[in-house]
């Protein structure tokens, strides 16, 4: 519920102590498993992937199966070959309609990445039966944003506005800020795709003044690049927020000014340096800077 409710460092702290608190015995040892899992999934939003890693590893060997959690960090590695298998595997073994609820919308957006808009689209279907039977607003929500991504990946803008709207009205009405800023970037996209450029900046803002307060890092630096002005994403095969960091690097900021002005942690920043040392031939600060500027960046 925390982490639903947005109040991400409770969250952590939480599943933290209840991790701690089940240590002795083989029935508490798979009880910590669900805990640990939750931390990873709050790490994996924050865009902290090697914690994120960690954590689902911690649960699995807790015997919690992590997924569809690690599938969907897979993804957020670029390795989209492997989210594809583990997603595949995690649904096909699950019979249960209510726990194939839980990985239906992580299968919908992964084979959306990997441009199987046909499965993608049974599979939202099929949530979307789910939600029917049960009746719950969650999973009404939920089967709402998978078919407008469905739509959205197939040229249907109109019928994707519709869902994009109705998922975002049933996760603000749940008051689960996250989900509802996730739904408005679809709206935000189908609007765009209507030519209604206004309304789609609009919508974008809000979501991203949602993912600043969050700290969900990587929604934040696709949002940053779908906006009017962005610097494009693939840019020196640099990320909008990576751009952002290397700018301020050049402008001669240390790690807590740059953290205080993107809003993010200082160990964030250290995270966007690594992956800026791994993407662009240099090894410090000082040849960053250089690089920003010899390459037009700032």
């Amino acid at each position: 519920m925390l982490q639903l409710q947005g109040s991400w460092d409770a969250a952590l702290a939480e599943a933290r102590h209840a991790a701690e608190r089940f240590t002795a015995g083989v029935l508490n040892q798979i009880a910590s498993g669900t805990p640990r899992y939750r931390q990873g999934e709050v790490h994996r939003l924050r865009g902290e992937l090697d914690a994120a890693e960690m954590a689902y590893r911690e649960a699995s060997r807790c015997g919690c199966e992590p997924q569809p959690g690690l599938a969907l960090l897979r993804l957020a590695q670029g390795n989209l070959e492997a989210a594809a298998a583990a997603i595949r595997r995690a649904v096909g073994e699950t019979l249960r309609s209510l726990n194939r609820a839980a990985l239906l919308p992580a299968y919908v957006e992964i084979m959306l990445a990997a441009g199987d808009t046909v499965t993608a689209r049974t599979a939202a279907r099929q949530l979307d039966e789910i939600a029917h039977g049960q009746g719950t607003d969650a999973l009404t929500a939920m089967a709402a944003s998978a078919s407008a991504a469905v739509r959205l990946a197939t040229d249907e803008a109109n019928e994707g506005l519709i869902d994009a709207r109705r998922a975002a009205r049933g996760w603000l009405e749940l008051r689960a800020p996250y989900e509802a800023a996730r739904s408005r970037v679809l709206v935000g996209l189908a609007c765009r795709a209507l030519g209604d450029e206004d309304s789609a900046t609009l919508e974008l803002e809000a979501a991203r003044a949602v993912f600043v307060e969050l700290g969900a890092i990587p929604d934040l630096d696709r949002v940053d690049a779908l906006l009017p002005g962005s610097p494009a994403p693939a840019a020196h095969g640099l990320t909008a927020r990576e751009l952002q960091v290397l700018r301020l690097v050049a402008a001669g900021q240390t790690n807590r000014e740059i953290a205080t002005a993107l809003v993010i942690s200082e160990r964030t920043v250290a995270r966007h340096f690594r992956n800026i040392f791994a993407k662009l031939p240099v090894s410090s600060r000082t040849a960053a800077g250089a690089f920003a500027f010899e390459h037009g960046l700032v």
